[in-house]
């Protein structure tokens, strides 16, 4: 009988439950709303009386509600709204010979918003019959008119909230879904961009290095000094593809600066604060625009956190030879001592050269203040390309690496 009942409430693949945990939340978030059922208890205090009959029907219908509200929490969307309907019809049957029956309807009601559609009109329709109902029933039973009048307008404020909630979190939901597939692409392209990459890079190189040292093996016994050359070639070969490995990974693990700021605006409108900021200048070094990346993030990370902020601003531009990274809060300020993400920020600046200032009045928000001196313009780095050669050993078309200065 126990596993009947557990196999009985598991969550179905669409139910609000399984959404609830599909959004990382707990289940335990949505048992809130049975504080509302008090009124099964508090109702005979406003009105009526505690006797025997409300005891007997409170022992046989609060356990019955308490089923019904989980199944409609539990049951598949197309189902929900009927076990909805059958707690309000609870309700109704029970207001003749108890009024705490009223909180049974109310629920019933409510929980029809949990429907699978999203348009309005058939929300209404259910509301209205359910309603109808009601008020046939309570005035046969000589109800107040006060409650034939609160209980209505309850129902459908009520209702009418949950559905546009649930409408909007939904859309939340969809919203953030979206947004990790747009980030599970862009990482799947950046691997196959990464892919290709080396395998341009490293591909003919290693077939080249492999050639030589096959041909330097069969030169070893008849031509020592031929296959010194080709052994020497290999090495000028291999040292040059190090090198190019080195700078293809540095560019790998540069972070875009713009694209740092587009995951700010995304993690700071999850946390409800509004981030403008302007498109960053370009042509920055690479080291400074990784570290300032880095600041940027933790500075966000700390906005999102701490600040309590409504609104933020980065602003990053130049001022002569002077890049200036400004990030602000209206949040609540009063920062007075370096916790761990500060001191590491200032360890950030320090290793680019800069200077980091901060200016947070409690109330007021926070002003961090960056500020790099530019290195002068750099020369053009060297090209390195291989050029074929004829080796005079053997007549074979051989790789070497040259040195152009741009």
């Amino acid at each position: 009988m126990l596993n009947l009942l557990q196999s009985w409430l598991v969550p179905a693949p669409d139910s609000r439950i399984a959404a609830i945990q599909r959004q990382g939340k707990s289940p335990r978030v949505e048992s809130v709303h049975l504080l509302w059922s008090a009124w099964v208890f508090i109702t005979p205090a406003l009105g009526g009386q505690y006797d025997l009959r409300w005891a007997l029907i409170t022992l046989v219908s609060y356990p019955l509600f308490m089923l019904l509200f989980a199944k409609v929490m539990l049951a598949p969307r197309r189902v929900a709204p009927w076990y909805a309907l059958t707690l309000a019809t609870l309700g109704i049957v029970l207001l003749p010979w108890y009024p705490s029956g009223v909180t049974y309807f109310v629920y019933g009601c409510v929980s029809t918003s949990l429907a699978n559609s999203r348009r309005f009109l058939p929300l209404f329709m259910r509301l209205a019959v359910l309603n109808g109902v009601f008020l046939l029933v309570a005035m046969a039973a000589g109800y107040p008119w006060q409650s034939m009048v609160a209980v209505p307008c309850m129902t459908i404020i009520i209702g009418t909230v949950s559905h546009v909630e649930r409408i909007e979190h939904e859309k939340d939901a969809a919203l953030k879904l979206s947004q990790e597939e747009v980030r599970r692409l862009a990482a799947t392209a950046e691997r196959e961009r990464i892919g290709r990459d080396l395998h341009d890079l490293l591909g003919h190189t290693l077939s080249l290095i492999t050639l030589k040292l096959e041909l330097s093996r069969k030169l070893f016994d008849r031509d020592t000094e031929a296959a010194r050359r080709e052994v020497a070639e290999a090495e000028k070969v291999a040292r040059h593809a190090l090198a190019e490995v080195r700078s293809a990974v540095t560019g790998i693990r540069a972070t875009d600066i713009a694209a740092e700021m587009a995951s700010a605006r995304l993690l700071l409108e999850s946390s409800g604060v509004h981030l403008d900021y302007a498109p960053p200048p370009s042509g920055l070094p690479l080291d400074i625009e990784r570290g300032l990346s880095l600041i940027m993030r933790e500075a966000v990370t700390n906005i999102a956190r701490h600040a309590q902020a409504s609104r933020a601003r980065i602003e990053l531009g130049r001022d002569g030879h002077v890049l200036r990274l400004c990030i602000s809060d209206d949040g609540r300020g009063g920062i007075v001592e370096d916790g761990n993400g500060l001191c590491g920020m200032r360890e950030r600046v320090r290793a680019i050269g800069g200077n980091l200032s901060i200016e947070s009045s409690r109330g007021r928000g926070t002003n961090l203040l960056v500020t790099v001196p530019l290195p002068p313009s750099r020369a053009q780095p060297l090209e390195i390309s291989i050029e074929p050669r004829r080796s005079e050993a053997q007549g074979s078309s051989i790789m070497e690496p040259s040195k152009d200065a741009a």
